[in-house]
């Protein structure tokens, strides 16, 4: 798990990072992102709050992790709550967490609520698909091991925290971001909230 510290340090490393590379944040704004990440004093739970004054991804898709061919994206979920979740099997936190989320996915999947798994920096596909397995995760992921798909969080998006799940809203503006491993009572209240918003 990251203390506060530890995210706030990770933070300014990739803040520094992306200011001098031009490359990734006009890549994501030529993608239709508005999403800024701010951590208010190096937070690890951060809210995004009104729902008008949230910012939405920029284009999400890549190929499945568990299947052969497709190509996983977040516009499949149109309509929908999403929680996206940055994993890695090499992770031990990733492993602590998986059965919370995948409790959660299935308290929340009948009420709109889908989820979408990004597995990063594992260079061995079949050990990826070994862990979705040997963890029962029954939701789709984005096999991405170069983190290539990543650039739809943002310039500024800390993608060297992992675990890190963010919560969509269901116009897939972000709502809320943890930087650290979660239980299932973390994630449920702010999923349930989210979902049950109205559209505007």
């Amino acid at each position: 798990m990251f203390s506060v510290r530890t995210a706030a340090v990770l933070f300014a490393a990739v803040a520094v990072g992306a200011a001098s590379a031009c490359s990734t944040g006009s890549d994501a704004v030529a993608q239709g992102g508005t999403f800024d990440f701010v951590s208010p004093g190096g937070k690890t739970d951060i809210f995004y709050d009104p729902p008008e004054s949230r910012g939405t991804l920029g284009e999400l898709s890549g190929p499945s992790l568990t299947e052969d061919g497709k190509t996983v994206s977040l516009d499949d979920f149109a309509g929908k709550a999403v929680v996206i979740n940055l994993w890695g099997q090499w992770c031990g936190p990733c492993r602590g967490e998986a059965d919370d989320l995948e409790k959660v996915y299935l308290d929340t999947k009948d009420s709109g609520v889908a989820f979408l798994g990004i597995n990063v920096r594992d260079n061995q596909q079949d050990k990826a698909r070994d862990f979705v397995t040997d963890n029962a995760i029954s939701y789709p992921s984005i096999y991405d091991p170069a983190m290539r798909s990543l650039i739809a969080l943002g310039g500024n998006f800390p993608t060297s925290v992992v675990p890190t799940t963010l919560v969509l809203d269901k116009e897939h503006r972000v709502a809320a971001v943890f930087l650290r491993e979660l239980l299932a009572e973390d994630l449920e209240p702010v999923v349930a909230r989210v979902a049950a918003e109205q559209q505007s």
